[in-house]
């Protein structure tokens, strides 16, 4: 019997680019980590977002709007106008679903998905991706720095300069790398 290796969720802050990092590793060897329709339904559920299934047809309409947020935040973050096709997916999505915030008795909030499905859910994340497309929130779109990964992510940092999705993964890495080829080029001989 073989076990199938399903990588882990990338969690951040920002629920829109945390949903563009269930894609990772873009620009090297993709790693995806929402293979199956249960695993959407486990990330949705990690964002308060419970949905009773998925379908694989949700699953593929899921990124979709993965696809769509993605490719608006880069434009975004080089400046370039936003693609028609993913706005057109982005807002379709944003209104097909029904979800609406909610209060619990300890005075913090969450979402309440009319009908517990993934359209609904999908609609939260649209959502969040037109607020932070449209520079509504307090922050930065920028592009990892990490020329294999670079993924989306919102800056909120005091002076937006952030280079890295996540320091513990791709700013580690780079760090690394760098390390490792001025350890190389001060241990090789001299002409």
């Amino acid at each position: 019997m073989s076990v199938v290796y399903i990588p882990e969720f990338r969690l951040g802050k920002v629920l829109a680019t945390s949903f563009t990092a269930t894609l990772t590793e873009r620009c090297g060897e993709p790693v995806e980590r929402i293979p199956v329709p249960s695993r959407l339904v486990d990330w949705l559920a990690v964002y308060g977002l419970a949905v009773d299934s998925c379908t694989e047809s949700q699953l593929n309409h899921a990124r979709e709007l993965r696809e769509s947020i993605h490719a608006a935040a880069t434009a975004v973050a080089k400046q370039a106008p936003l693609p028609a096709p993913a706005i057109q997916v982005i807002n379709d999505c944003s209104t097909h679903g029904q979800a609406s915030p909610v209060l619990t008795p300890e005075g913090s909030w969450g979402w309440r998905l009319s009908s517990g499905s993934v359209e609904d859910a999908l609609s939260v994340v649209a959502a969040d991706a037109i607020s932070i497309i449209a520079g509504e929130r307090s922050g930065k779109i920028a592009l990892c720095a990490s020329p294999t990964c670079r993924a989306a992510f919102f800056d909120t940092s005091r002076g937006r300069t952030r280079r890295w999705c996540e320091m513990n993964t791709c700013g580690n890495r780079e760090k690394k790398e760098r390390f490792l080829a001025n350890k190389r080029k001060s241990s090789s001989p001299a002409p």
